[in-house]
């Protein structure tokens, strides 16, 4: 059986995570055992377990700053505000949606770096080392392709990098940030363009009660269904999941 996109990432990035030092895990019927390795000593048992729940608990981490995950969830809670049907839907709907949407976008990264560097690693026909430079290809490529230039540049500045000669030789410690604030920004804009057509039917709605003397009225108690219409008969659902997924194109 194949292993799915999200096996692969989780993988790779508890591989990144453990990349200090070689590791063996032996199998059999009756006992698991597991040894890490770090310039010629061994750990205990305790310490071994203490590093692989800490490289787990890191993989999350690694999705949401490495992945479409983090503009995803800005974009549909802005979409949950705008509308103003508060919990509807809720915020596990919103996360569950944003994670398998993430494993669509990033399935052909996923995909690349598991075939680049995975299997090779695994077949034992390519070091450690070459395998975790051989996977931050196809991931550096994704970010860079989603990064702003003046975000780049603000943190070698602050980083005081030399000059390189393409995006592609920057440092993870350089991309990883600069990509995050590019997403916050792209992720804010998307936002700021689906609020503008609803807060017109609330300024709408709050102009007429007012007109009519009805100022007791919650505007927001009128404009909802308003908000709902539009959203359906625009097949709103499409139009953002779709916007979405397109943006992330490269």
């Amino acid at each position: 059986m194949r292993p799915t996109g999200a096996s692969r990432v989780a993988l790779l990035l508890l591989l990144v995570a453990c990349g200090a030092g070689a590791q063996s895990i032996g199998v059999n019927p009756q006992q698991v055992s597991m040894s890490l390795n770090l310039q010629g000593g061994s750990f205990t048992r305790a310490v071994n377990i203490f590093l692989l729940v800490t490289a787990l608990s890191l993989v999350p981490g690694f999705i949401v700053m490495m992945t479409s995950f983090t503009r995803i969830v800005i974009v549909l809670g802005f979409l949950r505000q705008a509308m103003g049907t508060q919990n509807s839907p809720s915020g596990r709907i919103i996360s569950g949606l944003a994670l398998f949407l993430t494993i669509f976008i990033m399935h052909p990264v996923w995909t690349e770096v598991y075939q680049e560097a995975v299997l090779p690693f695994s077949a034992k026909t390519m070091t450690q080392e070459a395998a975790m430079a051989r996977a931050a290809i196809p991931i550096k490529r994704f970010m860079l392709s989603q990064t702003r230039d003046r975000s780049l540049i603000m943190f070698m500045d602050i980083a005081q990098l030399a000059p390189v000669a393409g995006p592609a030789d920057l440092p993870l410690k350089v991309i990883v940030p600069a990509f995050m604030v590019s997403e916050l920004q792209t992720a804010f804009q998307m936002g700021f363009l689906i609020f503008l057509p609803f807060l017109v039917i609330d300024i709408v709605t709050a102009t007429f009660l007012m007109s009519m003397g009805m100022m007791m009225l919650p505007p927001m108690m009128i404009s909802l269904p308003f908000k709902l219409l539009l959203f359906i008969i625009a097949d709103g659902w499409n139009l953002i999941i779709g916007g979405l997924v397109k943006s992330f194109a490269y």
